[in-house]
């Protein structure tokens, strides 16, 4: 246990994942049962361009470290930024004396050692390119960006900016049961959001962006400009609409917030709770017979790079694994940490999260709605009259009761085909009938973020308005 304190190096120089095991084999000397020890670093560099000029620029670097000891049935955690030998050595005190004063939970522990495991091949999740680009050259891919959308037309009259941002991370887990694994990651984006005005002065905002692990699968800074333009120009000339019961489809970046309300609703902390809607219902009927949604840790993207949401192992250690949350409408599954799969006497389903405080959470990996056959245009075309929603505002999601109330703009539908911009108006309904009640979905599935969703119509909503 001496290497750690009487190391010479300095913190720069640092073997994370020795000091990482080191840290562990510390705690248990000092008394404790079981110990787990993360530490995670990291470069950020972000650009903010308005009008032409720099607004903000930020270029940082992070590293730091979580341990979390047991003592029985007994837990706590602790976390430092300071990995010198004096840092660690009070990270170890601090993280015992807290544990010795909780009080016990049965259900605490870490996982069984058999459980632990990641995937071994490479899962595409660190490319150096993300930073190859000079400081100059990432300020012009935001200048860009925003240049491209001022040009677009001549209604484009302001700016809330262009931005670029780059990453990189590397995350290393080391517990006392023997598991010891570590991943590095990067991302880079590029956004606009500009302001058009109308021939009344008014004025409206939108924007568009792209995203990627790698620099050459970015987007161009024309394009997302151009885009952001198109957009932000087709709400020119917004207004409400009057209350009524019509088809609502859920364009693809908003739809998956609707499949991000099911993950919290099957999410172990809320069953256990008996703070769903979805409680008692594994094996039942919970959405339409055309919905399966997955939650994929180990997705490789069509460009040949892992998803923002793929990593070799959770936060606890267990491999990085492919879960049908739903099929064909039947939940399957919870999603579940060790603690959670405990207290509701089931198995972690692989989606434990770990900051550097704290005990594990639950989050999701690459989570997705399966795409359907039909277009975009096809599943307007079917529409009478309804609302295409773009945006939604609020958090009016009750996942205990379903109940579902958000602010939304969008675009008004009229005999298939979009007409008029539509905004303060607010669409409501409850989610167990807006699951059963997905009537279409599109074939338009693409991976922005970690979680996707095709286009989706939802009968049987309200839009309430003027």
């Amino acid at each position: 246990m001496s290497e750690v304190a009487a190391s010479p190096r300095s913190v720069a120089e640092l073997d994370l994942k020795s000091l990482a095991a080191e840290v562990v084999a510390r705690a248990v000397k000092a008394g404790a049962t079981d110990a787990e020890a993360v530490v995670s670093e990291g470069d950020e560099f972000s650009v903010s361009v308005r009008m032409g000029e720099v607004e903000t620029l930020q270029e940082s670097g992070s590293r730091g470290m979580g341990l979390r000891v047991f003592k029985g049935k007994r837990s706590a955690s602790a976390s430092t930024s300071d990995l010198t030998p004096d840092g660690i050595e009070q990270l170890v005190a601090g993280a015992m004396a807290l544990a010795a004063v909780t009080e016990e939970d049965t259900f605490a522990g870490l996982p069984d050692q058999a459980d632990f495991g990641q995937v071994e091949s490479d899962l595409h999740l660190y490319f150096e390119d993300v930073y190859s680009l000079p400081g100059v050259e990432r300020i012009d891919q935001a200048r860009r960006a925003e240049a491209a959308a001022l040009a677009a037309d001549p209604r484009i009259t302001n700016s809330q900016g262009g931005h670029f941002d780059a990453a990189t991370g590397r995350k290393v887990l080391a517990n006392s049961r023997g598991f010891l694994g570590e991943y590095r990651s990067s991302y880079c984006g590029i956004s606009s959001a500009p302001l058009a005005m109308d021939s009344d002065g008014q004025m409206q905002r939108d924007f568009w962006s792209s995203s990627a692990r790698r620099l050459a699968d970015l987007e161009s800074p024309e394009s997302i400009g151009q885009e952001a333009a198109r957009r932000a120009l087709r709400r020119l000339g917004a207004r409400r609409v009057p209350t009524q019961r019509v088809p609502i489809v859920f364009a693809p970046e908003v739809a998956r917030s609707l499949i991000g309300h099911l993950f919290e609703a099957a999410s172990g902390d809320s069953i256990w709770r008996s703070a769903s809607f979805l409680a008692g219902q594994l094996g039942e009927s919970v959405a339409a017979p055309n919905i399966t949604i997955i939650d994929d840790h180990t997705m490789i993207l069509p460009c040949g790079v892992g998803g923002f949401g793929t990593s070799p192992f959770d936060g606890e250690g267990l491999p990085a694994r492919r879960t049908t949350v739903v099929e064909n409408g039947v939940l399957k599954t919870y999603l579940l940490n060790t603690y959670t799969a405990r207290k509701l006497q089931m198995r972690s389903t692989g989606n434990a999260t770990r900051g550097l405080a704290g005990s594990p959470g639950i989050g999701s990996g690459n989570l997705y709605l399966v795409p359907g056959t039909q277009t975009p245009e096809e599943i307007l075309s079917e529409i009478p009259a309804g609302l295409y929603v773009t945006s939604l505002m609020g958090f009016g999601a009750n996942i205990v009761t379903g109940d579902y109330s958000r602010g939304a703009s969008g675009l008004w539908i009229k005999n298939g085909e979009l007409t008029h911009a539509v905004e303060e108006v607010t669409i409501a309904g409850n989610l167990r009938e807006m699951l059963r009640n997905i009537t279409a979905i599109g074939n338009d599935l693409v991976f922005r973020s970690s979680a996707a969703a095709p286009t989706l119509r939802v009968d049987g909503m309200t839009v309430a308005g003027a």
